[in-house]
């Protein structure tokens, strides 16, 4: 059975701002890998419950699939039980899926564990897939002959005015567009809340919430 791992992050808090998963980022690839057939294990650096954000549940970015994960025992479960990242055998996964929320500016963007995980299926030849801030994981990871993995990759990330629009961009460890410009990805992206989502073999990146279900589906599209 394919088996795809969706990474979330277990910190509360960016300095001082309170924070956490952005549940439609789970929640959304979470059902469309479980239509897909495949085996989905929910993992964050911490293990145990991951915390969510609780303007990700707030009017307007409440999406139905974020509504019925929020009212699916297993599902729910799932979350409140996180394996810990550190004890999840990446060998025997075909995918990771790195969810975003502000929580991994905390804890994925300088994660020995994370990278190596990262970087085993990238050099594996597996699928390397995050979104909104999930892609905070990818600029510590390298490619097998040491160089950035996402040098020369076409790549989405949430956008500087995105960040801007927040009014978060003095908390983050780094903004992602212009993180990935600097480490020489080709950085692409639409309008700010809109959906895009690119593909570079089998480097899947999604610009921000509105982006989930279609790296989702691309991802899907790979391993079918």
């Amino acid at each position: 059975m394919t088996k795809v791992v969706l990474v979330a992050t277990s910190a509360t808090s960016l300095q001082g701002h309170d924070t956490g998963l952005w549940i439609e980022e789970l929640a959304a690839p979470y059902y469309e890998f479980k239509k897909a057939g495949y085996e989905v294990v929910i993992a964050s650096p911490a293990g145990g419950p991951v915390p969510i954000d609780k303007n990700s549940m707030g009017e307007g970015f409440f999406t139905d699939a974020a509504k019925q994960f929020m009212h699916d025992g297993e599902a729910v479960g799932q979350l409140c039980h996180s394996t810990k990242l550190d004890s999840v055998d990446f060998a025997s996964v075909d995918a990771i899926f790195c969810c975003g929320g502000h929580g991994t500016c905390v804890d994925f963007f300088d994660n020995a564990t994370l990278k190596s995980a990262i970087e085993t299926l990238y050099a594996a030849d597996k699928v390397v897939s995050a979104v909104c801030h999930g892609p905070m994981a990818l600029p510590q990871c390298n490619k097998p002959d040491g160089t950035p993995l996402v040098q020369g990759k076409v790549v989405a990330a949430f956008k500087d005015s995105e960040e801007i629009a927040v009014a978060l961009q003095d908390k983050v460890p780094f903004m992602l567009e212009s993180k990935m410009k600097e480490l020489g990805a080709k950085y692409e992206s639409a309008d700010d809340w809109n959906s895009k989502c690119c593909v570079d073999g089998k480097l899947v990146t999604g610009q921000n919430p509105q982006s989930s279900e279609a790296c989702a589906a691309a991802v899907i599209s790979i391993l079918s």
